[in-house]
Formats: structure tokens, sequence, C-alpha cells
């Protein structure tokens, strides 16, 4: 319940900040890229439009606590 709470919180900040929401695609973007090195950047780009909103949502938490950490 506390990681749904967790990602419910991160969620709600990145529609609410666009500039934080803008680094934190880039961030799981770059960091999906990394664990798929089999793919050329056309089949990337390719699945990261398809499998966006997913990554976006399961990596919500993660990728606000880095921006907040990044400085």
């Amino acid at each position: 319940m506390e990681r749904d709470n967790m990602m419910h919180g991160a969620r709600s900040a990145l529609n609410k900040n666009m500039d934080m929401r803008e680094w934190a695609e880039n961030y799981l973007k770059e960091k999906t890229k990394k664990e798929k090195p089999e793919m050329t950047e056309e089949e990337f780009e390719h699945f990261w439009k398809y499998h966006k909103p997913e990554i976006m949502h399961e990596g919500s938490a993660e990728a606000v606590q880095a921006f907040k950490n990044r400085k």
C-alpha cells in the first residue's frame, strides 16, 4: 500500500510540475534505453512510443526521487 501511495504522490507531482515531468520522462527513457541495448534507435523509438505510459506510471516514484537527488 505504501508503494501505491508513493506512486500516486509522484504522479500528482509530475502532473503539476511540467519541468519535473520532462526531466522524469527523459530520465526513464534513458534508463530504459540502457536496458535494451539490442534495439536500434528506430526500434527503441517505436517501443518507447507504445510503452511510455506504463513505464512512466511504474517509474514515477523512482524518477521523482532521482529528480530531487540530482542537485
